[in-house]
């Protein structure tokens, strides 16, 4: 072989070689800490699937590719009152980019009670009433230190914030922009 053929043959193999790297990586979900959470980690979204008060499920399958807020709320709670309005206009702003928002309900109104506070509330995002599901999946993440508890998971299905009290708009949203920006 000449030096130009075998130049030739290098710059093929080189680019052969980057081309590898290139699919291994994307194929792979890029580095280790971007693939997706593995069922039963702590800190991952909890394998349950969250039915809303009108009967739509928000299975692990369907919440896969979304940042999630799991919010635990009741309707007594006077803090939880307060930041309804925000984590309305937080679901009603970024719902179209990926934000699925779970409210989960601590309390047990009768269905009318609830419809009227929801109205009442301007409530924009899924309503979830508590069950055993929720409870046992949560297991030492269940909240214990005080209400409004809110859990927000990026679109792999980890954890990256953990809220005891009232969120505003600005703290969801210097969460929520970062995560829904990646794709």
């Amino acid at each position: 072989m000449n030096n130009s053929t075998k130049t030739l043959v290098g710059l093929l193999l080189a680019g052969l070689a980057g081309i590898t790297i290139v699919l291994f990586v994307s194929l792979s979900g890029g580095t280790a800490s971007a693939k997706t959470c593995q069922v039963g980690q702590h800190d991952c979204l909890p394998n349950v699937s969250f039915v809303d008060t009108v009967g739509t499920a928000y299975t692990p399958e369907s919440l896969a590719g979304k940042v999630v807020v799991v919010n635990f709320w009741a309707t007594w709670c006077k803090p939880c009152l307060k930041e309804i309005p925000d984590l309305s206009r937080v679901y009603q702003q970024y719902k179209d980019q990926g934000l699925v928002v779970l409210g989960v309900l601590i309390d047990d109104p009768d269905n009318q009670a609830l419809l009227n506070f929801q109205s009442d509330n301007s409530m924009e995002y899924p309503v979830v009433r508590l069950n055993s599901d929720i409870v046992t999946s949560y297991g030492v993440n269940y909240p214990r230190k005080g209400w409004p508890t809110t859990f927000i998971y990026d679109r792999r299905g980890k954890q990256v914030a953990e809220h005891v009290g009232a969120m505003n708009t600005a703290q969801l949203a210097k969460y929520l922009d970062p995560l829904l920006a990646q794709r």
